[in-house]
């Protein structure tokens, strides 16, 4: 490799953890899974707090480094795709890259044994479901439906699910919100299929917008954006959070509209109107959750004693 390269190596590798696209959501969910479970179950947040966004967000890294050297072949054939991945526009060969993907999986998978059994086997699922997703020998973002499916899993509910039984075993109606979760992230497959269609046709990529069509892929993108609403309601009525969240999501949201932003969650031009607003969601999210999360560990401090019992938290 010659030494111009070999400099930009570091830099390449960062890229390809596309860090920037998924730590605001990965932590968030996994923190909201947490939270749900020490407040349902009267307990203390600890390290496994630590652990198991750790954990996650190294599995989710994974599965973006995974899955553009797999696809570097295919991205090469798209000048902005090229330009976005590193393997493609030739700054990071890909055994280096598979060297790298190893140690993160390897990490995610030490960080969620210090969680817990029941976190290990969810970590566990979540890498081997991120591998398998984009190895080319199996490849399921190429099967329909399972596409949609194992995306939802191993970027949504599987991420929720290991943040909750790092500290509970008993989730009770909080499935509503793993559901809830898991949908969000079923929408949001689609929608990137959708951006990505022309692409993916001309590589050959049978997934599920792909085979619906853009016409029905964007009615069933609305379909389950509609039920995670739902099951995100019903989460609600069944008092799961406590009630001052609803003030600070309100403040939130009214800080969020005051943004023009009219790219997506992504950072680029939003399809249509419900890519317009994943970035305000997404910052309602944060600091909905990280309101909580700071309430929390002042109450355990016993700063906020008197007053986590007269509101409720």
């Amino acid at each position: 490799m010659q030494a111009t390269k070999v400099r930009q190596v570091p830099a390449a590798l960062y890229h390809l953890t596309r860090a920037k696209e998924h730590i605001p959501f990965v932590v968030p969910v996994t923190v909201l899974g947490s939270l749900l479970a020490v407040h349902s179950q009267g307990i203390l947040i600890d390290w496994r707090l630590a652990w198991v966004t750790a954990a996650n967000v190294l599995a989710v890294t994974f599965a973006f480094m995974i899955n553009d050297i797999e696809d570097w072949q295919d991205d090469a054939r798209s000048p902005e795709r090229a330009q976005r991945n590193p393997v493609s526009r030739g700054d990071l060969p890909p055994w280096l890259g598979y060297l790298a993907c190893l140690a993160v999986a390897v990490a995610a998978v030490v960080l969620y044994s210090l969680a817990g059994p029941h976190v290990l086997i969810i970590g566990l699922s979540t890498v081997l479901l991120s591998h398998l997703y984009s190895w080319q020998v199996l490849r399921l973002k190429a099967w329909p439906l399972v596409d949609v499916l194992s995306h939802s899993l191993m970027l949504g509910g599987l991420l929720f699910l290991g943040g909750f039984f790092a500290f509970s075993a008993e989730p009770g109606w909080v499935w509503a919100v793993a559901v809830g979760i898991t949908l969000m992230s079923a929408y949001g497959q689609i929608y990137n299929q959708l951006r990505d269609l022309a692409d993916d046709e001309a590589a050959g990529l049978r997934n599920t917008s792909v085979l619906l069509g853009p016409r029905r892929a964007r009615w069933l993108m609305y379909a389950i954006l509609t039920a995670a609403a739902l099951a995100l309601t019903m989460a609600a009525w069944q008092r799961l959070f406590p009630w001052p969240l609803a003030l600070v999501a309100i403040a939130a949201t009214l800080l969020s509209l005051r943004l023009s932003k009219l790219n997506d969650m992504r950072g680029t031009p939003a399809n249509d109107v419900s890519g317009r607003y994943q970035s305000h969601g997404l910052l309602v999210t944060n600091l909905t959750v990280g309101s909580w999360l700071v309430w929390t560990l002042l109450s355990q401090l016993g700063s906020l004693g008197s007053l986590t019992a007269l509101v409720g938290f």
